[in-house]
């Protein structure tokens, strides 16, 4: 289920993961009180990845049943909004004042069809678990698929957290000069967004890291 839904490119370029995955899916058939849903586990793979131009990598999924669709930060419309996203929402409109913000509801889906890659690195975890599902085996996989993708894609890599700094400079490493531009900055969280993610700029950064790489920028409006 979870590889055969996956974008037919992405299945070509991870094959070598199809173990992985399949492992990983016989387990959370077991599990009770997974989110996201089942049918949106692999959200974040069902776009072609030649189209990928931009990757935001998040952690693991937002714990609160209901609000994970399987994309990095995104949330289910009409649900009250996680404080990480309300405060991404909020330095946006700061950053591009001019770009339509839906500060109530912010829908991120529209990024990911314009080629933005909404990538938690564990793409599933227990309801009121946060980071329950870390160990999986979560990692290998979309590990595994970034890596696959810099060695193609020219990409800009924005980076919240250390977490995601410490994998997108690794990435960066072993990547041709050139094609992988990091944009870093502490998290969204209430815990560290004052220390230094507001006034970051990421959304228009990425758009003249993109426009110095000849590619389009995004329509950052959600």
């Amino acid at each position: 289920m979870f590889f055969e839904a996956i974008h037919p490119t992405w299945q070509i370029w991870l094959s070598q993961l199809k173990p992985t995955l399949d492992a990983i899916e016989q387990r959370l058939l077991a599990e009770s009180g997974l989110t996201p849903e089942l049918n949106q586990v692999m959200s974040a793979f069902e776009d072609d990845p030649l189209k990928i131009k931009v990757v935001l990598i998040g952690q693991d999924p937002y714990p609160t049943k209901g609000d994970a669709i399987g994309l990095a930060f995104a949330m289910h419309p009409g649900r009250k909004i996680p404080r990480s996203l309300k405060n991404i929402a909020k330095e946006l409109k700061n950053d591009l004042p001019e770009v339509y913000v839906d500060a109530e509801s912010p829908d991120l889906s529209k990024w990911s069809k314009q080629g933005v890659l909404l990538l938690n690195t564990s793409l599933t975890t227990l309801a009121g678990q946060a980071g329950a599902h870390s160990k999986l085996g979560w990692e290998e996989f979309t590990i595994g698929a970034l890596s696959e993708l810099a060695a193609r894609n020219k990409l800009v890599l924005i980076l919240w957290g250390t977490p995601a700094i410490m994998l997108g400079r690794k990435l960066a490493t072993n990547a041709e000069d050139g094609q992988i531009h990091l944009i870093e900055s502490v998290h969204p969280s209430p815990l560290s967004a004052y220390r230094g993610f507001f006034g970051s700029k990421p959304f228009s950064k990425a758009n003249d890291a993109l426009r110095s790489m000849g590619l389009e920028p995004i329509d950052w409006s959600c």
